[in-house]
């Protein structure tokens, strides 16, 4: 349930759309995620991303003559949080936000954006983010309906034959990956040997690793963030188990090394085309190797949300939401993660997935 804003950050937001329209302070954008807790390195990645695109942009004039400042917002992928982050972007009179990282967060937040007209891009994957008609939400990423049927395609492709288990962690994201995955499976025809979810942040998970071993279980769909999976193959392993896996867009994590050790070899994922290979994208990725930060997952669509808000304000000349949402819908923005368009729900109209392998300390193109 969303909080309501006291009507002194109702005044501050208002003065920051003057501010917008023409007065010389800093245009104030918010980067929204987990910046601590178990999916920490997930909410750099975006904070990464988001710097570095404000930088860019003030070194070139900012936008409509006015300079961007990042304000970052720390929800630790917990709704209840990301509702408080809302709320104080709110009242420090933030115009547009570059988040938030989990769709169990993203959710809750958009509707105190959209009740202050406030807008916003996300990296979320459920489809219910853009489901709900809100009118100031737009998706830079594909959807889980859409992951869901490339990661199946793999498996009846790849696996025919194997016991094939379907774990989620019960997140938004995680079941609705998991559910989609196995509407896949059943639609090729193939059996679906376990269907099991895990509470996400639990540390023993032996107890699902009896079921798999009893089952005879030979792949893995997961549903659910790397932190989790990364313990599930350790200890799978520990037990003497190796297991096939697939699973999301957070697994291009590199933290899924760290916590899977060995384990984490030969995992697969979906996930967009890399953006790093992109020409638009050379200098960029040049520049975040240069300050020794390898711009993996997410962190160049957070580059490129801010990049599609500043294009969007400049060719709507304004930055209030009816004119940003209306530009978005006139035709497709150059970004370092290639052309971003939308339809009327704010999806993108190119959502691309493919299946990555992870091999040693690196990911690519699986076979």
């Amino acid at each position: 349930m969303n909080m309501r804003i006291l009507p002194l950050g109702l005044c501050m937001a208002s003065l920051a759309g003057l501010f917008a329209q023409g007065a010389s302070a800093d245009l104030l954008i918010g980067v929204a995620g987990p910046m601590t807790g178990p999916y920490a390195s997930g909410g750099q990645q975006m904070r990464n991303g988001a710097q570095m695109a404000v930088d860019d942009i003030n070194a070139k004039g900012g936008v409509l003559g006015q300079p961007l400042k990042l304000i970052v917002g720390d929800d630790v992928c917990d709704p209840k949080q990301a509702v408080s982050v809302a709320n104080t972007f709110v009242n420090k009179g933030v115009i547009f936000v570059d988040g938030h990282y989990c769709s169990s967060s993203t959710m809750p937040a958009s509707e105190v954006y959209a009740d202050e007209s406030i807008p916003m891009a996300t990296i979320s994957t459920n489809p219910q983010v853009t489901e709900r008609g809100l009118n100031n939400i737009v998706r830079v990423v594909g959807r889980d309906d859409q992951q869901g049927v490339v990661a199946a395609d793999y498996l009846a492709s790849h696996f025919a034959g194997k016991k094939i288990a379907v774990i989620d962690d019960k997140s938004a994201y995680g079941k609705g990956l998991a559910d989609e995955i196995g509407k896949g499976l059943k639609a090729r025809n193939v059996v679906i040997a376990l269907r099991e979810s895990i509470t996400a942040g639990e540390k023993d998970y032996n107890g699902l690793i009896s079921k798999l071993k009893a089952g005879g279980i030979e792949v893995l769909a997961f549903g659910g963030y790397y932190t989790e999976l990364g313990m599930i193959l350790r200890q799978a392993s520990q037990a003497g188990l190796k297991l096939k896996v697939i699973g999301g867009d957070t697994l291009t994590n590199s933290e899924l090394l760290m916590a899977a050790g060995q384990a984490a070899d030969g995992v697969l994922f979906t996930f967009g085309p890399d953006p790093r290979l992109n020409a638009e994208a050379a200098q960029v990725v040049a520049n975040f190797r240069k300050a020794n930060i390898e711009p993996e997952g997410y962190t160049l669509y957070s580059y490129a949300t801010v990049q599609l808000f500043a294009q969007a304000a400049e060719r709507a000349r304004t930055t209030r939401l009816e004119g940003i949402r209306s530009a978005l819908g006139e035709g497709a923005y150059d970004t370092v993660v290639g052309p971003l368009s939308f339809d009327r729900k704010g999806d993108i109209t190119q959502p691309g997935y493919v299946v990555y392998r992870w091999s040693g300390t690196q990911y690519g193109y699986a076979n």
